[in-house]
């Protein structure tokens, strides 16, 4: 007997869209299908004109119908999506990010919009990655730390808010930008983390001369324009410094955790604890600091306190919290930011990435928010 329309369709059920991670069934992307004998003609309509990810669609497609015993061969067709479906499709997975907030924007609201991180019910922890000053590798930190998360099974997402030194899609690997359906922002993904950055939308070598305003707005889209679908972790790379965008995050992500970058000598840690106590004067929980640039072991398996020594237990100490971990100077780590190829996927076994894969371990484990009260203990 020849297949049947309805063992077709739960064939393709399991197959998700890959920027959107649902079925294509459920998002009725599947518009026809026709059988002729062993024969399966699939008629799939795709979000956009030029998806970039059409052919993996293909391949998904074809392996799920194939795999039926009674099918021999697989045909596939792509249409389009009409404004009318990409308009309900956009309102199914995001909804509708207005809110009734008045003018004056209010924590968790951007200028009248939602912020869904900043909601109590939200289960995503928002790790801001901050740095005193420039040059301490904290975007390679939150490029690596991200996917160390990513590598325990969590959802992650990461908003490269440094929109003057960008720099997150290059060291993730990311080379084409958001999918845009009816102005929601479908972010790019590659080793297992999402990514939003200014670098989408302005030339590697071209300047980002913002004030105040503008860059509020931008960040305000990035939150709440963009298809994060409801991740575990939310890393956002922070400027250096103690400026604009810090003080707009701080507005908008009232719960958000905070993770300084240093290096080991004095002076480094000296302008790191600005952006600490920064932290702490709007209102924001400092949890714990990470040592960039410890050590170079060199050729005779010496190691080479480059920058000093204790910057990071010093200033760990003086606020309190926990020296998370120690990342030595290596040049792996340096070309694979460069390169697209971040060491934490290349070699998560290697010194650096068992580094990496405890830090993230700590911050989901030991530095977990705890609820108040226990549910269990309110029962009896």
């Amino acid at each position: 007997m020849p297949v049947s329309e309805a063992q077709v369709i739960e064939a393709l059920r399991p197959v998700e869209d890959p920027e959107l991670h649902r079925s294509i069934v459920d998002l009725g992307m599947v518009k026809e299908i026709v059988i002729d004998g062993a024969h399966v003609q699939v008629g799939i309509a795709l979000t956009i004109a030029g998806c970039p990810l059409r052919a993996e669609i293909d391949t998904r497609v074809s392996t799920a119908v194939r795999a039926l015993p009674e099918v021999d061969e697989v045909g596939i067709t792509f249409g389009v999506m009409t404004d009318e479906e990409r308009t309900a499709l956009k309102e199914r997975l995001h909804g509708n990010p207005s809110a009734t907030a008045g003018s004056q924007p209010a924590h968790g609201h951007a200028e009248g919009r939602v912020i869904p991180f900043a909601d109590p019910s939200s289960k995503t922890r928002v790790l801001l990655i901050a740095s005193g000053k420039g040059g301490v590798g904290k975007s390679s930190v939150t490029t690596n730390l991200s996917i160390a998360l990513a590598n325990r099974g969590a959802k992650v997402a990461v908003v490269d808010a440094d929109v003057w030194g960008f720099s997150i899609p290059r060291m993730l690997g990311i080379h084409h930008p958001p999918t845009v359906i009816d102005d929601m922002l479908i972010p790019p993904e590659a080793h297992g983390v999402r990514c939003i950055s200014m670098g989408f939308f302005a030339q590697e070598d071209q300047p980002v001369i913002w004030r105040g305003p503008m860059l509020h707005k931008a960040l305000e889209q990035f939150l709440t324009d963009v298809y994060w679908d409801e991740p575990d972790y939310l890393l956002i790379d922070l400027p250096p410094g103690t400026g604009d965008i810090a003080l707009s995050l701080a507005q908008f992500l009232p719960r958000s955790e905070v993770y300084v970058v240093t290096t080991p000598q004095p002076a480094a840690q000296r302008v790191a604890q600005r952006a600490a106590f920064m932290a702490k004067k709007v209102n924001l929980e400092v949890k714990g600091i990470i040592e960039n640039m410890s050590w170079f072991t060199g050729d005779d398996g010496k190691r080479y306190e480059l920058f000093g020594e204790g910057g990071g237990a010093e200033l760990a100490q003086r606020l309190e919290v926990p020296l998370l971990g120690q990342i030595p100077l290596m040049a792996e780590l340096r070309q694979g930011s460069d390169d697209g190829h971040p060491i934490m996927s290349e070699n998560p076994n290697g010194e650096v990435g068992m580094i990496f894969a405890a830090i993230a371990e700590r911050i989901a484990v030991e530095l977990a928010p705890t609820r108040r009260y226990n549910k269990a203990l309110k029962l009896l």
